[in-house]
């Protein structure tokens, strides 16, 4: 099915007059079969978009919770092939569920983008965002994603302005994923004052969904962003509950997804003025 997942699950919650709650976790943290089963159990905790990243050593975009999250999955052994075989377990009892990739260009270089991108479809990917690939240089990437029908899904940030918003949307498809503070992931937290105006120019420029990220951590900011975006995505909120649950000798499993159960009735009932 490839990127037609990540449009008809959007098409389904606009439908049903809500956003997306995106659960982002960290491939292989803090071991593989702990993370497939956190990544199995995310849909029944409400997730309706599931962003996987795969651990890279240097990651730029990331504050300190998905550095040290990247951190364990590296030493526990993660690597590309690893997050692939993930996704493909994942995909034994989940048809439904749009997973998208999240990481850096380094691996996918290495890999070939021919190659990454045939391995992503097969395994069951539906798209693939690139946090340090520029759009001027995405050509070659987006070519190849292309043609196994998979999205590029790029980031627009507050720094987007009307002379670059194009070239950012020339080869973006599934959604947008605004990045609503200008820094790393995790620190500040999204203003949805300031970011609605913004979903909206680039909702009207690019005719695709926007989904909103980097400053959501708690269940009322997470609504907040629900009530003006199409879809909030929560990541370090949810890899603290990995840190926090080994610290204290606890399922890990059972926090991220008992968080990512509360977040997700947030974003449920954002705009439906049930009390959250």
């Amino acid at each position: 099915m490839s990127r037609e997942r990540i449009e008809a699950r959007f098409a389904a919650l606009k439908a049903e007059g809500r956003a997306a709650f995106v659960a982002y976790v960290m491939a292989g943290d803090p071991d593989a079969q702990t993370s497939l089963e956190i990544l199995k159990g995310l849909p029944g905790a409400g997730a309706d978009l599931i962003e996987l990243g795969f651990p890279f050593s240097d990651p730029v975009a990331e504050g300190p919770p998905i550095q040290r999250a990247a951190q364990r999955a590296l030493a526990a052994g993660m690597t590309m092939n690893g997050t692939l075989q993930l996704v493909r377990d994942f995909r034994l009892g989940d048809q439904e569920t749009p997973l998208i990739l999240m990481g850096y260009l380094n691996l996918i270089v290495s890999m070939g983008f021919s190659e990454f991108a045939q391995a992503a479809a097969d395994a069951g990917v539906d798209g693939v965002i690139v946090v340090d690939c520029p759009a001027e240089e995405a050509d070659p990437l987006a070519d190849a994603l292309d043609a196994v029908g998979l999205s590029l899904i790029f980031l627009a940030t507050p720094t987007t302005d009307e002379k670059r918003l194009p070239v950012v949307l020339r080869r973006a498809s599934g959604f947008v994923y605004y990045v609503s503070v200008a820094g790393v992931t995790g620190v500040k937290e999204a203003d949805e004052a300031v970011v609605a105006p913004e979903v909206a120019r680039i909702r009207a420029a690019s005719g695709m969904p926007v989904a909103v990220g980097f400053g959501i951590r708690t269940p009322e900011r997470a609504a907040a962003i629900a009530r003006i975006a199409d879809g909030s995505v929560v990541g370090s909120a949810l890899v603290d509950e990995i840190a926090e649950g080994l610290a204290v000798n606890e399922s890990v499993t059972t926090r991220v997804l008992s968080k990512a159960e509360t977040l997700s009735k947030a974003v449920r009932f954002a705009r439906v003025g049930v009390a959250v």
